[in-house]
């Protein structure tokens, strides 16, 4: 412990320890005449943290501080841990401020100031920033302007090492000033090389050359980087050691000849030739070579006469040889390790040796330096690995550090709310750990990193984290290509930050409204649903039991034995697609799923998935649709779930490779599904034969589904005819279907005609399960249903009471109540909790008033029987009517489609047949046009591309052909598909898509994102676009989701099990300048922020615009930074991987280079143009 530590800590007072101090060195300083100069006052010539570790040794030691700090510094920590502090550099560049020596020095002398600490960087290793201080009479806490000049002018420092009798690298013998110098150099001594800074370290201005052809680029890049960051671009040139360590000894004199060492630390793990982790002492390092290195770092100071604190630097080859390097005549950033092993406070000893106190007065002699233990420094920065340490910039919204036993840390501005800015470096907390050895300072280390919580910039901590994790680190010696020689140290693992995104989530939806669109201006009910009690313990056993046991086979034969009439229920998926736009979220229907497991034992199936609730899961709510089967197989493992299958375009609407659909209906049923619905939209027997085919290899029940239009208890009408369904049933049976069923889509089956056809099908195929769905929309479904079971239905589809009626399914409560006592009774469990079951949904229905059709639609229609436009289409088409200003002309838009059906040639309304009906009819009305004028104009009219594309073949063949001439006008010489339009088209590689998925969004795409992504690849990407910037919203509860909270309120979010955030919205901020509010919140007790971008004023706003990551030939800047140079024009000819222009972040140049080969068609920038990540740079033309 330092002499001084010592003294004070026994009590003795400042001026006593003076006085002491004075009468014992009379003996000491007889011989030689130095003055001793107490200080009173030392200002810090830099910034960030290694001023304030500067401050905290002088208060210790009673003196007064001064900061200085740029205008771009104004926030920083610093200038406030300092007693004064001064603005430095007024109008100059960030970087420049605090190299204005003239600035520097007048701030010292107009205060008074005894001493200048000059940290690391910056001026630290000027020598004329020295002799100026000298001059100005203030003492320079360092070695002397000659020795400064001696050890800064890197040639000068080799020819002393030479006389010294130290080995060094062979190099020129003076700095460089051409080119052409670099390329003498080469050809003497061959490659690789290196460019070094002539009067600056930290890795700025250092650059290695392996060939001929990347010499001149990397001479302009390193004489460019040391001249912004040391004032001057001089470099000399080395030959390049490869993969070397990189040792460097810790040395200390006083002004009377006496040198120390503090023995040696290991900065071999570097990248871009900046240190990143420091060990102190090396790690399998032969005692001998120890000796070695500390006497010819001793011998070499002594020999320049050093004093104050400096580092000798030197590369050891793989062979144990070792070249001297550099001196630096300053003090390091990782001079906390030797701090922690040696128990020397060196800064304490640059002060003491600055005011005049020999190194023995200090009680630091050689014998008595001793190694205890073992330390490691990590340097945090805002750094993202992943993309080549790109620095990264902006405000930190939440900070944390790790603390504890062995823990030391030295920071800065790391706090929340802190701004990082992209002019200076990218440090934001120096980490410390010592132990007694190296194993245990890395568990240390380790700790404590995963303690930390830093949000709103990436930082390197999980690269940190797998370094200190690596076994040849932990047992081994690394050298300087340990980064790159170890590419698992980038399998990174990802940072959740699950509660500072669901703010963002929450700010965003305060500021700019819901995420989701809205179709009608109305608010979700503030009332929130209670679910009835549940019994404890397992639910009863249920039909899925049977399937599990028994197959498929065994379980339609159930089915078929069963007595009484069976139900499925659509409430989970079929009912709120009808009725609420398919808006029901997972997090309401996982509540009442107990419930259903429990009391609804004996339903046939819980249809829950498939349809338009995959793609509207990602696309509206925000939540992966296999998620929510997964969850919900969960909560109910006793009832089989249904899903629907468009036959060959499973739940999408476009023809998809058959691999494909195979691929899904196997993941989905190994995540659960029982029951495949497979149906196509225009009864296409090859399309439905394929869906059939791919749910039966997938293990799944079979449930083949004709879709049903016309009447066939209307003669007259005679397309859709009873023997036309008969004869499309015989081939689904044949196929191998386990249930036969009806797809009522619009609810035009009367009862009389489901007499007819239910009645048919029975007496043709006795032993065939057969299932009815319809739609309530005429008020005519429980009658047709009832009519259904009667003539021999096994199955038919219902919705809870509150949930049910209009556009969805008929009531559930009046199918029981009506068959209760007869032989079609559903059982007297389901009977006795309908009411409980529905009072849920009717609550929960309020959760999503914008959404519900009774918005815009008061009752259901008879009219259907005319238009036979499906259940769910009638809704979206009223909301989509009224939303493109034609909700007064509803009623014309259903004559429309019904004009717009005979003009296609009457077809099968279902999804997505039903659509393109609909996108002609709504195209008629907005054109005011009438069925004969769209024939007669047929090869002039710009028809809606759905209408094109069905008429090219691309969904199938309609029964009884597509419309002719009207065909042939429309389409004119576009190709047509012939055949199934699946068959055509070739395998999906899904190896392929995968790897192109985890390059995109990270190592943990599954094999359901991979299936998202086949079926909807844009869908899927905005929707991990999403997540990655607003988090798991599905925890919200519905409200919170849609409407986002009012502040004051307070409420909970349970992430998973234990882990529940509680916030608490407090403000919303005004518009800054960068277009955005502030919206405050408390989390968990603690004030927390975030920025969000109002979506309406940023459009009233100029703001620089982004590359768009889909455009190909759109390149953005990777990282924040300033435009040094732009390398191309508007009409040149570039070539992939040709530079384009140069940026510039925290002191480290970056070049981009072209990604493809082309034309620049435009470039948005220009020398010292400021950029955020992802601004657009310039556009290349293939």
């Amino acid at each position: 412990m330092l002499l001084t530590q010592g003294l004070r800590q026994a009590g003795v007072g400042l001026l006593t320890l003076r006085r002491i101090y004075c009468l014992s060195r009379a003996a000491h300083t007889s011989a030689q005449k130095v003055e001793y100069k107490p200080i009173k006052k030392v200002m810090v010539a830099n910034r960030g943290e290694i001023a304030i570790r500067v401050f905290r040794a002088c208060t210790e030691l009673g003196f007064r501080t001064v900061a200085v700090y740029s205008e771009q510094d104004t926030g920083q920590m610093h200038r406030q841990k300092a007693d004064e502090a001064y603005l430095i550099g007024r109008g100059l560049p960030p970087v420049a401020a605090y190299l204005h020596i003239p600035d520097i020095i007048k701030v010292a002398k107009e205060n008074n100031v005894d001493a200048i600490h000059p940290g690391y960087g910056f001026l630290s290793e000027r020598s004329d920033f020295a002799q100026a201080c000298a001059d100005a009479g203030v003492r320079f806490v360092g070695p002397s302007p000659e020795v400064v000049r001696k050890m800064g002018d890197k040639v000068e420092a080799r020819a002393i090492a030479i006389s010294a009798g130290v080995p060094v690298v062979p190099g020129t013998d003076a700095p460089i000033s051409a080119l052409q110098e670099a390329q003498e150099f080469a050809n003497t001594y061959g490659f690789p090389i290196i460019f070094k800074a002539a009067y600056g370290g930290g890795g700025r201005g250092m650059r290695v050359v392996r060939e001929y052809e990347e010499l001149e680029e990397n001479y302009q890049r390193a004489y460019s980087e040391a001249l912004a960051a040391f004032g001057n671009g001089a470099l000399f040139v080395e030959k390049f050691i490869e993969k070397p360590r990189h040792i460097e000894v810790q040395i200390l004199g006083d002004k009377y000849g006496n040198v120390i060492h503090l023995y040696e630390r290991d900065c071999s793990i570097q990248r871009r030739h900046q240190k990143v982790v420091e060990v102190a002492p090396a790690a399998q390092l032969d005692p001998h070579l120890r000796d070695r290195l500390t006497a010819d770092s001793v011998n070499l100071a002594k020999q320049v006469g050093y004093e104050n604190a400096g580092t000798v630097e030197f590369l050891l080859d793989k062979h144990g040889k070792h070249y001297f390097i550099e001196v630096n005549s300053r003090l390091q950033v990782e001079h906390t390790v030797t701090e922690e092993i040696t128990d020397v406070d060196l800064v304490h000893a640059q002060l003491r040796v600055c005011e005049g106190w020999s190194l023995p007065e200090l009680g630091l002699k050689q014998d008595k330096i001793q190694i205890n233990g073992s330390a490691i420094q990590c340097r945090v920065t805002t750094e993202d690995p992943a993309r080549g340490f790109q620095p990264d910039t902006g405000r930190l919204e939440v900070f944390r550090s790790g603390e504890g036993m062995g823990i030391r840390l030295d920071s800065a501005s790391a706090f929340q709310g802190a701004v990082i800015s992209p002019h200076y470096d990218s440090l934001l907390v120096k980490v410390i750990a010592s132990g007694k050895d190296l194993p245990t300072a890395a568990t240390k280390m380790n700790r404590a990193l995963a303690e930390f919580r830093v949000r709103g910039v990436k930082t390197n901590i999980p690269f940190l984290q797998n370094v200190l994790n690596n076994d040849q680190f932990l047992h081994g010696a690394v050298d300087t290509q340990f980064i790159d020689e170890n590419p698992d140290l980038f399998n990174l693992k990802p940072v959740q930050n699950r509660a500072q995104k669901l703010l963002h989530y929450l700010g965003h939806v305060m500021v700019n409204g819901p995420a989701t669109p809205i179709p009608v201006k109305a608010k979700p009910s503030s009332t929130d649903p209670v679910v009835p009690p549940i019994p404890l313990g397992e639910p009863p056993v249920g039909f899925r039991d049977v399937l599990l046991r028994e197959g498929p086979e065994g379980f339609a034969r159930a089915v078929r034995a069963h007595r009484g009439l069976l139900l499925m229920d659509t409430t989970f998926r079929d009912a709120h697609q009808s009725l609420l736009a398919t808006r029901v979220r997972t997090h309401d229907l996982k509540k009442i799923a107990p419930f259903v497991a429990h009391n609804f034992s004996g339903l046939f199936s819980l249809e829950n998935w498939g349809g338009a609730t995959f793609d509207v899961a990602m696309r509206f709510l925000w939540e992966c649709p296999w998620r929510r089967l997964q969850e919900l197989r969960a909560l109910v493992p006793n009832v089989p779930f249904q899903m629907l299958l468009r036959g060959a375009n499973a739940v999408g609407y476009t023809s998809y490779p058959d691999n494909a659909v195979f691929k899904f209906c196997e993941v989905a049923k190994e995540n659960g599904m029982d029951i495949f619905r497979v149906f196509d939209s225009l009864n296409y027997l090859p399309n439905m034969l394929l869906g059939m085919e791919a749910a039966g290899s997938a293990g799944g029940v079979v449930e083949a589904a004709i879709s049903y239009t016309g009447d066939v208890s209307d003669p007259t009408r005679q397309k859709y005819s009873l023997e036309y369904f008969l004869k499309l049933a015989d081939e689904l049976v044949k196929a191998g279907t386990h249930i036969l069923a009806i797809k009522d889509m619009a609810g035009v089956l009367k009862p009389e005609a489901s007499r007819l056809l239910v009645g048919a099908l029975r007496d043709r195929f006795p032993e065939m399960p057969i299932h009815v769905h319809t739609h309530d929309t005429a008020g005519a479904g429980v009658a047709a249903m009832l009519a259904c079971a009667e003539a021999g239905a096994d199955i038919v589809d219902v919705a809870v009471d509150s949930m049910a009626g209009m556009t969805s399914q008929p009531s559930m409560g009046a199918i029981v109540a009506c068959t209760k006592g007869t032989e079609l009774s559903t059982g007297e469990p389901m009977s006795i909790r309908v009411f409980d079951y529905s009072e849920y949904w009717e609550v929960t229905r309020g959760l999503y008033t914008p959404f519900d059709c009774t918005a815009t639609m008061k009752s259901g229609n008879a009219d259907v029987y005319e238009n036979e436009i499906p259940g769910g289409q009638y809704t979206n088409l009223h909301f989509q009517a009224h939303s493109m200003g034609l909700g007064h002309k509803f009623k014309e838009v259903k004559k429309a489609y019904v004009e717009a059906n005979k003009l296609l040639g009457d077809l099968i309304k279902v999804t997505p047949s039903s659509k393109i009906v609909g996108d002609l009819a709504q195209f008629m009305v907005q054109n005011s046009l009438t069925r004969e004028e769209v024939e007669q104009r047929a090869d002039e009219l710009s028809f809606p591309l759905s209408v094109v594309e069905f008429l090219q073949g691309h969904i199938g063949i309609p029964h009884g052909g597509f419309p002719e001439p009207f065909r042939s006008k429309v389409l004119k010489s576009l190709p047509r598909v012939e055949g199934r339009p699946g068959a055509s088209l070739p395998p999906m590689d899904f190896d392929c898509l995968e790897k192109k998925l985890r390059a995109k969004h990270g190592d943990d795409i599954t094999p359901e994102d991979v299936m998202s992504a086949a079926m909807y690849p844009k869908v899927f990407q905005e929707f991990k676009e999403f997540t990655s910037n607003f988090g798991p919203v599905d925890c919200l509860n519905t409200r919170l989701f849609l409407d986002g909270p009012k502040i004051a309120e307070e409420f909970e979010v349970e992430l998973e099990r234990g882990k529940t955030l509680h916030i608490k919205a407090l403000a919303l901020g005004d518009l800054n300048k960068a277009g955005q509010r502030e919206v405050f919140f408390e989390l968990n007790g603690q004030l927390r922020s975030v920025l969000v971008k109002d979506a309406l004023a940023m459009k009233e706003m100029h703001f620089h615009p982004k590359a768009l990551k889909d455009m190909r030939g759109q390149v953005g800047a990777p990282m924040p930074g300033k435009v040094v140079e732009v390398k191309v024009k508007e009409g040149q000819k570039v070539e992939k991987g040709q530079p384009l222009c140069v940026l510039s972040a925290m002191k480290m140049e970056t070049v981009v280079n072209s990604p493809l080969s082309g034309t620049v068609a435009k470039v948005y920038v220009k020398p010292d143009s400021s950029l955020e990540g992802d601004d657009l740079i310039l556009e290349i033309s293939e």
